[in-house]
């Protein structure tokens, strides 16, 4: 483990606590899996010497991993910033203990990420052969029985994701060129991840829909639970950064969570005041990273303890995307809501500073 790199894989951040789960469980453990479902429930949500990784509904968790010991493939679907990526991640570690057979999900996405490609140097000396093929992750999770990951589902093309079809239904991906397949062997499944914002871009057809069990990730539904999200998650960022821990006192965070949420819902949490809503998410990722720029801002040029001075900054930029309607949606909610706040006037002042 390389302590100078920037992020760790999960499976190397956590690994004690998955040696530890391996170690004392005694549940069956379905093939290739590194530990029981039961156990991958535990070190997703947190018991006893693990710490939580996703805060949220038990039950959706259970049906994630539940789904994932079948045929079934899993697809995690939501707003952005509701942890699908991050959940993926730690299923994929607890389960084949290796999160790395990833597919990025973009336009630009080719059928040869999900199938196999050539090294054409030696397809051109050799001829098709073993040693020119290059193998997709899927191939290689197929192989090896592990999970392979696949984000932004809905960003590819749609005939990049019919290449998915024969993997989820005959579990194996012919290579007509070497008069060949590849066989997944027991183990092997996929989590895709798709976010309900991209509804319209490249739309699953049907039968591929139809191979997939869904799981929707909800946004946090209390603002304590996202404050516990935010300062948890800022923590373990600002720790690999080597940023000072945040204090106790979750003050500012409840601040800018509480401006994103009323923000986000159009309305003030008490429902007394309706609010212009910008054209940002404003999802919990949004707020995790803007406490993260106000801990760095607070380590190196300020006191070393965010304040208000400190998160304007960050809680600005996420919200002021289209600078006119969205500078003026944060205007009003400054001057009708936060000016008005009591112990709000600090953090009135630092934005109003901004936009």
């Amino acid at each position: 483990m390389n302590k100078q790199h920037l992020r760790l894989h999960a499976e190397e951040q956590f690994h004690k606590e998955l040696a530890a789960l391996a170690e004392t469980d005694r549940r069956p453990r379905p093939p290739n899996w590194r530990l029981s479902p039961w156990a991958v429930a535990d070190y997703i949500l947190g018991a006893e010497g693990v710490t939580a990784k996703y805060i949220g509904d038990r039950r959706l968790v259970e049906v994630a991993v539940a789904t994932l010991a079948t045929d079934r493939a899993l697809l995690l679907l939501g707003l952005p910033g509701t942890a699908k990526t991050w959940l993926s991640e730690h299923l994929a570690a607890a389960i084949s203990g290796d999160s790395t057979l990833l597919i990025q999900g973009t336009a630009g996405t080719e059928e040869s990420a999900i199938r196999y490609g050539w090294n054409y140097a030696r397809l051109i000396n050799e001829g098709p052969s073993e040693m020119a093929l290059v193998p997709s992750p899927v191939i290689r999770g197929m192989r090896d029985g592990k999970i392979v990951r696949i984000e932004e589902l809905t960003r590819m093309p749609s005939d990049v994701q019919d290449a998915l079809i024969t993997v989820l239904s005959e579990k194996a991906i012919p290579i007509p060129e070497l008069n060949q397949e590849v066989q997944a062997i027991k183990g092997f499944n996929v989590i895709a991840t798709s976010n309900t914002r991209d509804k319209g871009v490249n739309e699953l057809s049907s039968a591929l829909r139809r191979r997939f069990n869904t799981v929707i990730l909800p946004l946090p539904t209390t603002l304590e639970e996202e404050v516990a999200i935010v300062q948890k998650r800022a923590n373990e960022i600002g720790h690999s950064l080597e940023l000072p821990e945040l204090a106790s006192d979750l003050s500012e965070i409840r601040r800018l969570v509480t401006v994103f949420r009323e923000l986000r819902q159009g309305q003030t949490d008490d429902g007394k005041v309706s609010l212009k809503s910008p054209s940002a998410t404003l999802s919990t990722a949004e707020a995790i990273a803007a406490v993260n720029q106000g801990m760095a801002l607070a380590a190196h040029f300020g006191s070393g303890t965010l304040s208000a001075k400190e998160v304007a900054p960050g809680l600005v930029g996420a919200i002021v995307r289209d600078p006119q309607p969205d500078t003026e949606a944060f205007r009003e909610y400054l001057e009708t809501v936060a000016k008005k706040r009591e112990g709000w006037q600090d953090l009135y002042l630092s934005c109003r500073e901004l936009v």
